[in-house]
């Protein structure tokens, strides 16, 4: 069996298992700082549950010495005399980052600075837990680190796009330490600045953000010339490199693994100016060609650039004159590998460098619009890559294509006309008036039908037969079945006739016919335009057939009501003539009043019902109630609920009829209108007085009552009183007597 430890120690251990203790931490290793430089030491408390902010002080050990106060966040006359003028004049800082840390700021660095510098924290505790200071070296050496601008290599800062430069800075160091150098090359316009290229201390190249693909295209490259020089080359130059270029030299110590930056400097090399390419395009501002024709466009360039440039030229066309709007699509182009990429119809060719043609083969109407030239300057690149210096747009080139539209007029006749059902019918429509055509012209027919209404009501017209420009025939829905059938025969007889027959015409062909003749041109790829439509008169097919007659009125059972009761009123429609099924009729029905005597007030709309049940009915001003129902077919009920004086007046109903076709479509007949009936709202007499009467003779009773009770009371107690009286004078007389 093992010994076990003594009890004290056992204690002790669990009281440091248990307890945190505070910890106070700086900077591990050593410090290195350049003479000049500022110098900042970190210190915090871990494990700090004390107040809200921990107080710290500075002490500073030179060599061979003892530890000097420094300073302190909470007690004034903490710091010697000898670093109290520099605590005034700002040099030494104490700045606070948060309730348990603090950093020591050291302007302009001298070597009597070198040293150990230690941090610590008094202790309120009651035991002493943790480590409540921490020590760190600082290292001060000389200002070792030289950084200048070398000379600038020919073409010099101005130049223009695409052309090759170069950057020269030259930096050593004379450090008694083992330093590295890093390096970084910026370009700044105005405030902003952006990384190009940088050498890390560890010797890594790292691209700037932007440039990475120039990067690895060995666009940009930075190269070290003999022990101090590094050059920045750029082998096109971009009109995003135009700025002012510096140079950023830092000088970094390695210890144990740590890298850290003791100083930085940088340098202003050269200001890069990109001179713009001068170029532009030109095309003919306003072009006419005949359909048939071919076009001809020029495109004109001019610029400045001599070099190896390679222009790109492309054709685009608009509906529109904005070339920045979408939907221009590209005819034509010409890349900077002078290939060409156009379609059958189109070519794209170019007499000189500056001079690029497009023609457009068998111009049709499509091609009228705007065209665009847009041309673009390349310049060759590493690993054949290319780049683009330049690049402009004409301005639009307006084309009209011109046109000899047919010049001809339409004629409808109705050769065999109807006079009953089942008889012929013949529609001939003629092209007349021809002027000047092209033999390219076709001509084709469009029929088509309008039925009768007897109302404003906008009709819409029914497609019988259309042929297109192919002379395929297509036929509508009225008339597909029948021409199926043989009863429809839609021919043409002749190059400017086309006719129409209907073998057995029914009523339901009774209405309007007209036709439309189109004209057509074939294009380059064989199909046909429609390019011009006219249309002929209507031509009305119809007989006489027995036809219904609607007729309203409008009764009452009581025209003379007592205020308060119900008035009914009935509005009756009788059909003469044609018999029609129920199911065939639908009525709109409105009632009106004209609250008058006579009829020389304007009509004042009560309810309304339509022939599909929806009911509307007017606000009113007085409490009686509306309501207005379909009692039949042919009878409107409207009542008048607790009826009022106000309700008396001529009242009479509105009726538009429908009646279905045998189509199955609904027609408006003619509007029509019952004659008024007088409805009288009279006073009920006997019920305006009953309740008056009633009250009067309750209070004429009471008051009598009370009148009798007050005179009994009265005469009750006078008369007693004077017998009193009475007996008291007898009674004296008696008295005196005897006296």
């Amino acid at each position: 069996m093992g010994r076990l430890a003594p009890r004290p120690l056992l204690l002790a251990l669990l009281s440091l298992a248990l307890c945190r203790g505070r910890v106070v931490r700086v900077p591990a290793g050593s410090l290195v700082r350049v003479v000049g430089t500022e110098l900042v030491i970190p210190c915090n408390v871990s494990d700090y549950d004390g107040p809200s902010e921990q107080n710290f002080d500075w002490s500073f050990l030179a060599s061979g010495s003892s530890f000097v106060e420094l300073a302190s966040t909470w007690e004034v006359g903490f710091p010697a005399q000898l670093y109290r003028e520099r605590l005034q004049r700002g040099d030494i800082v104490l700045r606070r980052t948060a309730n348990d840390a603090v950093e020591l700021h050291i302007k302009n660095v001298q070597p009597s600075d070198q040293g150990h510098y230690k941090c610590s924290t008094p202790s309120t505790d009651a035991t002493v837990q943790g480590n409540y200071e921490d020590t760190v070296q600082v290292k001060v050496v000389p200002d070792a680190l030289r950084v200048a601008a070398g000379p600038q290599p020919s073409p010099g800062p101005s130049l223009r796009e695409g052309e090759p430069f170069e950057l020269r800075c030259s930096a050593s160091t004379a450090s008694p330490l083992h330093t590295h150098l890093a390096l970084l090359w910026e370009v700044w316009r105005g405030p902003a600045h952006r990384s190009i290229l940088s050498l890390t201390h560890e010797g890594r190249l790292r691209p700037g953000l932007g440039y990475e693909q120039r990067y690895r295209s060995g666009d940009v490259r930075l190269d070290t010339v003999g022990s101090d020089g590094y050059r920045l080359s750029v082998s096109r130059a971009l009109a995003s490199d135009q700025g002012s270029y510096r140079c950023i030299v830092s000088e970094w110590i390695g210890e144990q693994g740590n890298w850290q930056e003791i100083q930085e400097k940088a340098v202003d090399v050269a200001t890069v100016v990109i001179q713009p390419t001068v170029l532009r395009a030109a095309v003919a501002r306003n072009v006419s060609v005949a359909e048939g024709k071919e076009l001809d466009l020029t495109c004109n360039i001019t610029t400045d650039r001599a070099d190896d440039v390679r222009p790109a030229v492309t054709w685009y066309f608009s509906r529109t004159p904005d070339s920045t709007l979408p939907g221009p699509h590209v005819l034509a182009r010409l890349d900077h590998d002078s290939l060409v990429h156009s379609s059958p119809h189109m070519a794209l060719s170019h007499v000189d460098a500056r001079s690029y043609h497009l023609l457009v083969r068998d111009v049709s109407k499509e091609n009228a619009g705007y065209y665009f030239c847009h041309v673009a300057l390349w310049t060759p690149g590493h690993n054949r890559s290319w780049h683009k210096v330049a690049e402009a747009m004409s301005a639009p080139a307006a084309v009209a294509v011109t046109w000899l539209e047919p010049d001809y007029q339409v004629y409808l006749n109705a050769s065999k006309v109807p006079e009953f059902s089942d008889d012929l019918t013949e529609l001939e429509c003629r092209i007349v008036d021809v002027g000047s055509i092209e033999v390219s012209v076709r001509f084709t027919v469009s029929w088509y039908y309008r039925v009768n209404r007897r109302s404003d009501d906008v009709v819409t017209s029914e497609l019988l037969a259309v042929m297109n420009g192919d002379w395929t025939l297509k036929y509508g829905e009225r008339s597909k079945q029948r021409a199926q059938d043989g009863d429809f025969i839609f021919s043409k007889e002749h190059t400017d006739t086309f006719n129409f027959r209907i073998q057995r015409t029914t009523e339901e062909d009774r209405g309007n016919y007209y036709c439309v003749v189109s004209a057509w041109t074939k294009q380059r790829n064989n199909s046909w335009v429609k390019r011009k439509d006219v249309f002929s008169k209507p031509v009305s097919i119809f007989w006489a057939s027995e036809g219904p007659i609607f007729n309203a009125s409008v009764h009452s059972d009581a025209p003379s009501v007592i205020r308060g009761d119900l008035i009914k009123l009935f509005c009756i429609i009788t059909v003469e003539g044609a018999a029609l099924d129920p199911d065939d009729m639908a009525f709109d029905v409105s009632w009106f009043a004209v609250h008058s005597f006579g009829l020389d007030k304007a009509p004042v709309l009560l309810s309304s019902l339509d022939r599909k049940g929806i009911v509307n009915t007017a606000q009113r001003d007085w409490k009686s109630g509306l309501s207005l129902e379909r009692v039949s077919v042919l009878e409107f009920l409207l009542q008048v609920h607790g009826s009022e004086d106000q309700d008396f007046g001529n009242y009479y109903c509105f009726v538009t009829p429908w009646v279905k076709s045998p189509t199955g479509s609904w027609q408006k007949e003619a509007e029509i209108q019952s004659k008024p009936i007088f409805i009288t709202v009279k006073m009920d007499v006997l019920n305006a007085f009953k309740y008056p009467l009633l009250i009067g003779v309750g209070l004429s009773t009471v008051i009598g009552l009370l009148s009798c009770l007050i005179g009994y009371c009265s005469s009750h107690w006078c008369c007693k009183k004077e017998v009193q009286e009475t007996r008291r004078e007898r009674r004296r007389l008696m008295s005196m007597e005897m006296d």
